[in-house]
């Protein structure tokens, strides 16, 4: 029983500290005490929407959906392009991957930038519990989306970018919306279970968006491994990132983080990033193997061109670890 236990907190834990100490912690049914939402009531106190914007910095504002004037109050400009941001499991809008996001997008001038935490609903150890907590996330979210909508925002000028079950979320906020949304990145769409049950309702797929982006950097483990996008990113073989160190826990959570550091930094540089179209799937195990058809390569990520399709492959000769927490 222990050891089960052990297994499945490694496999779904995703957290440095719980391979220390989460051992003993099995043993605590507080540590266990999952929230699994039975309804599908939106606003919900344990789903946080929040604004930054390049003029108030790192300083967040909460926005709330039944107040009309919320989002002007709060500083957001309707004629910028509006991002929202989605951490996954035992995630939250104030840790890394999302910080990183959040910040690359605060150097620009022109986002507002809008943050979703549903901390409470995605705490480690309860995998299960959080799956299923993505329906009430993305209905909710998708009021937002709604909510900027009314108040100006232009569709085909704003993103949803998820990271792992974040990115599912993304994808599932067009189940709640009566027209499709623009634009969806997915950032290492998460895999386990998801890839064994969940139909297209649960998963993010290129119908969700009329440009459906996905980056893969940790693909068959963490990471989703199909072709799910208009345009997918083999990142390095998509499998382990060349910066990430360590146990193969470690390794793989970097590599599975290393999609939002990669993306990050497209939105920084202009076409900072150039993949080649190639063949299969993710993951490539060798560059040798990676079926490249061409040399007319597109940038990846913030620059990607509405309209491309297909499999690209990059190396990023990157050998930089992506900070997590």
């Amino acid at each position: 029983m222990l050891l089960s236990l052990w297994r499945l907190a490694l496999v779904f834990g995703f957290c440095a500290n719980c391979v220390l100490g989460g051992v003993w912690n099995i043993y605590d049914l507080k540590y266990w005490r999952c929230l699994l939402k039975k309804t599908n009531e939106c606003p919900d106190n344990d789903i946080k929407f929040y604004l930054y914007t390049h003029e108030t910095g790192k300083t967040k504002i909460r926005i709330d959906i039944r107040n009309p004037y919320s989002l002007k109050l709060s500083g957001w400009d309707p004629n910028k392009k509006n991002v929202i941001i989605v951490h996954g499991f035992n995630g939250t809008e104030s840790k890394t991957p999302m910080t990183i996001l959040r910040n690359a997008y605060l150097s620009r001038h022109d986002y507002n930038i809008l943050t979703v935490d549903w901390r409470p609903l995605a705490r480690f150890p309860c995998y299960l519990s959080a799956l299923s907590n993505t329906r009430l996330i993305a209905q909710c979210t998708a009021k937002l989306y709604a909510f900027m909508m009314d108040n100006g925002a232009a569709a085909e000028d704003t993103t949803c970018v998820g990271h792992s079950l974040g990115a599912h979320i993304c994808g599932m906020i067009s189940n709640h919306l009566n027209v499709k949304q623009h634009r969806i990145v997915g950032l290492d769409p998460a895999r386990p279970l998801i890839d064994r049950y969940a139909d297209n309702v649960w998963m993010l797929t290129r119908d969700d968006a009329h440009q459906v982006l996905v980056i893969h950097t940790n693909a068959g483990f963490l990471g989703e491994v199909n072709q799910i996008g208009h345009v997918d990113f083999c990142v390095n073989g998509g499998r382990m990132q060349p910066g990430c160190k360590g146990h193969r826990l470690r390794r793989a959570r970097c590599s599975h983080f290393q999609s939002a550091c990669y993306f990050a930094n497209t939105v920084r540089k202009t076409n900072s990033s150039i993949a080649y179209p190639c063949s299969g799937q993710c993951p490539k195990m060798d560059r040798n193997h990676w079926g490249l058809l061409s040399r007319n390569g597109i940038p990846m990520g913030e620059d990607t061109p509405y309209g491309a399709k297909g499999m690209f492959c990059i190396d990023t000769h990157s050998n930089t670890d992506c900070p997590f927490d």
